[in-house]
């Protein structure tokens, strides 16, 4: 069965969005497979810089998700995958929603306005780096029509991450 996605909306993020994202992502939930607790606010400060800096230079970034209300509920975008190992100078996918709006259809639909506009920018294949064990994350990829196409060990968690790729 299918259903309606929710209305959402995508900003480059603000210095405003790093309190807002540190809040939203304050839960052990959302943090499970990323590290396990809450990151600092200066995480979240230097992240949202970035993707400022990210969204001038290439037209793309991990942008602030809003819902219907204009509340920031999270971040869904792109940008370039910032290890030495797994899938080095590809543009990766990525998302993290507050727990409170889980199973929503949230990150389906801004991750498809998120294909669109990488699309848009000139990216012709884009990934996703899943961990093995993330089955929400995984069924999204699915959802986007993404398909596993390597697995790496991360030699920082030494957990199994599932590469995801699509042709755009």
């Amino acid at each position: 069965m299918n259903r309606a996605l929710p209305v959402v909306r995508l900003r480059v993020p603000t210095d405003e969005d790093a309190v807002a994202w540190h809040r939203v992502f304050d839960h052990p939930d959302v943090m499970e497979f990323h590290g396990g607790r809450s990151a600092e606010l200066s995480f979240y400060e230097e992240l949202t810089a970035r993707q400022r800096k990210h969204d001038a230079e290439l037209g793309f970034c991990l942008w602030t998700m809003l819902d219907a209300d204009d509340r920031v509920i999270g971040f869904t975008g792109a940008q370039p995958w910032p290890r030495a190992w797994g899938p080095a100078g590809e543009i990766e996918i990525g998302w993290r929603l507050g727990r409170e709006h889980w199973g929503k259809g949230y990150v389906t639909a801004a991750a498809r306005m998120t294909l669109e506009r990488v699309r848009a920018a000139g990216v012709d294949g884009v990934v996703a780096m899943v961990n093995a064990r993330n089955a929400r994350s995984i069924a999204v990829t699915e959802r986007l029509g993404m398909h596993l196409a390597e697995t790496f060990t991360s030699p920082e968690t030494d957990k199994l991450a599932h590469c995801y790729r699509l042709a755009l």
